[in-house]
């Protein structure tokens, strides 16, 4: 019965519907495919068009990194000059006295220090006694605690030098002799 010949009749017309359809489905395939290629062509385009997008905004970044990197410390550079001008107007002063010399360096000790906090850089000085933090603090030595004079274990005895902090993060610990623990 693999023949549609030998097959009933009510068989028979079953097997003529897809056949007559196919005709009517071959007239609208040219109209998809034309259409399919239009929206493959679009959809081509689109994404030429954001991969060019992408490309562009990546380098965009790049120059903008790039920017950062060369002028970051413009600002800081800008709050420095007046420290710069206040050290060459004090060198150009001739015969000036010991109390004028002292005078002058601590007024641009004030404005270098001034100009460092608004960078966001802060001075790490530890009081004697305060608990050693070995995120802030070096510790070079450990000395007993002055006669007379209770500190508690493990604490600031001296600060040698100071330290210095940039938007909270450790520029240059504090170095620092502490007491025994």
């Amino acid at each position: 019965m693999t023949n549609p010949e030998q097959q009933p009749d009510s068989l028979q017309p079953d097997m003529q519907a897809p056949v007559d359809a196919a005709p009517e489905a071959a007239a609208d395939a040219p109209v998809d495919v034309a259409t399919l290629q239009a929206q493959i062509a679009e959809l081509q385009d689109q994404y030429l068009r954001a991969q060019a997008d992408v490309q562009n905004a990546r380098r965009r970044a790049d120059e903008e990194v790039q920017k950062a990197r060369k002028f970051g410390i413009e600002s800081f550079a800008e709050s420095m000059l007046p420290v710069i001008d206040s050290l060459e107007a004090g060198l150009a002063v001739p015969n000036a006295t010991a109390d004028q010399i002292r005078e002058g360096t601590e007024a641009t000790l004030r404005q270098l220090l001034s100009a460092l906090e608004r960078n966001k850089v802060v001075v790490v000085s530890p009081a004697q006694g305060e608990k050693f933090d070995p995120n802030q603090h070096q510790a070079i030595s450990v000395v007993p605690a002055p006669e007379g004079v209770q500190l508690p274990p493990n604490s600031i005895h001296t600060v040698l030098q100071k330290g210095y902090l940039i938007a909270e993060r450790v520029l240059r610990p504090a170095l620092v002799m502490v007491t025994p623990s």
